[in-house]
C-alpha cells in the first residue's frame, strides 16, 4: 500500500473537533473544525527547529535536503516505484509547516513525519487541492483510499 497525497502539514492548534462526515476520493471522512464550527487557521509552530528538522530529514535513505527546505525522497515498494517531495517553511525563525506532495509507503510516511515531532506532537493534515483539514486518523484514511 502507498498513501498519496499532496498536502501541508501543521502542529495542530488545541480545541479543534471532527466535523460531520464527508466523502472524499469516495471515502468518507471528517473535517478538522473550529468549536463554532468553522475552518481551522494553523498558528501552533513544531517543536523543532527548521535546522533541526533538515537535519534529521537529511539522515533518512535515499533523502536528498537542500539548505532552503526542499527535499525529495525516493525508493520502490511491492513492485512500484514511490517519491515524496517535500518543503519546510518556516515563520520568525521556527518550523512552521511541511508541504508533501507524492506517494509513498506508511513506514516512510511516519519516518518524515518524525523529523518535525511526530508522534509527540498532534498534527493537522490540510489537503492543498481539496481546501480542507483533517485529524491524522482520517488523512490516513484518506491517503491510503484508491
Amino acid at each position: 500500500m502507498l498513501y498519496r497525497f499532496h498536502m501541508n502539514v501543521f502542529a495542530c492548534v488545541e480545541g479543534l473537533e471532527t466535523g460531520p462526515p464527508i466523502a472524499l476520493r469516495g471515502t468518507k471522512v471528517t473535517l478538522l473544525r473550529t468549536p463554532d464550527g468553522n475552518s481551522p487557521s494553523f498558528r501552533a509552530y513544531f517543536p523543532v527547529t527548521f535546522d533541526q528538522a533538515i537535519g534529521a530529514l537529511a539522515k533518512l535513505p535515499r533523502l536528498d535536503a537542500e539548505p532552503d527546505g526542499f527535499f525529495v525522497i525516493a525508493g520502490e515498494s511491492e513492485g512500484r516505484r514511490w517519491q515524496v517531495d517535500g518543503h519546510l517553511y518556516d515563520f520568525n525563525d521556527r518550523l512552521h509547516r511541511v508541504e508533501l506532495h507524492g506517494q509513498c509507503p506508511p513506514d516512510v510516511f511516519d519516518a518524515i513525519l518524525a523529523c518535525v515531532g511526530w508522534p509527540a506532537t498532534r498534527l493537522a493534515f490540510e489537503l492543498v487541492m481539496e481546501g480542507v483539514a483533517l485529524d491524522e486518523a482520517a488523512f490516513r484514511k484518506w491517503a491510503a483510499a484508491p
